[in-house]
């Protein structure tokens, strides 16, 4: 009788933790569906702009999608997106440093605004060279970060995000893939790892979002239970 009963709780208390971990597993899998959705939209029409201004050029065989983008290019950054997304929630619980500025939706999409119109500048503004388009775009950059995310964390992912996404356009440009008109940093513009770094920090405010999200539902539910 002691035994069944033992079984009878332990079937209990394995109950919501199981169910928990499921739960956890299946949001994770949304939000990284979400994320890359996202970052494939913003790759098609940012890529758009860029193309249009001819600021980058890809080879005529590779033009497939009615948006005028080679067909990987939405999904490398979709991919990027989701993996940048969910890293930057991550970080911050492992630094026990959870992110608490500005955490609203409304300050989400104006993070994403600002970066679309930090990308807009660089192909659609004119300046003298492109030293002072580095320049302004690198203050833009950090004015981004410093507006709606101020992390440690944040800032030092945001440059390791810009140095590794900057080394692989160069071994692709390089490779032949595709090019960018009046190069000045090697094979890529100069400006190119402010715009890294901006998308860098935009996914992940939106991807902290989401898991905030995420934590809120969560809690909501196990008060009801």
């Amino acid at each position: 009788m002691a035994d069944d009963n033992t079984q009878s709780f332990l079937r209990k208390k394995r109950g919501p933790y199981i169910s928990s971990i499921t739960s956890r597993s299946l949001n994770l899998v949304i939000r990284g569906i979400v994320l890359f959705l996202i970052g494939v939209f913003l790759a098609l029409v940012l890529n758009l702009l860029q193309i249009q201004r001819n600021v980058t050029l890809f080879p005529p065989d590779v033009i497939t999608s009615i948006f005028s983008s080679a067909w990987w290019v939405p999904l490398g950054c979709g991919t990027a997106s989701a993996v940048i997304g969910l890293l930057y929630p991550c970080i911050d619980r492992h630094l026990g440093e959870p992110h608490k500025f500005k955490r609203e939706w409304s300050s989400v999409m104006r993070c994403v605004a600002v970066f679309v119109g930090i990308n807009h500048a660089s192909a659609k503004v004119d300046f003298a060279n492109n030293i002072q388009l580095s320049l302004t775009l690198a203050a833009l950059s950090i004015g981004l970060w410093w507006t709606f995310d101020r992390s440690r964390s944040g800032f030092g992912l945001g440059i390791g995000i810009a140095f590794l996404a900057t080394l692989v356009t160069q071994l692709l440009v390089y490779n032949g893939v595709y090019q960018y008109t009046s190069p000045d940093f090697l094979y890529v513009r100069s400006w190119l790892p402010c715009i890294f770094f901006a998308g860098g920090i935009t996914m992940g405010n939106i991807g902290r979002q989401l898991a905030m999200y995420e934590c809120k539902v969560v809690a909501e539910k196990y008060h009801q239970d």
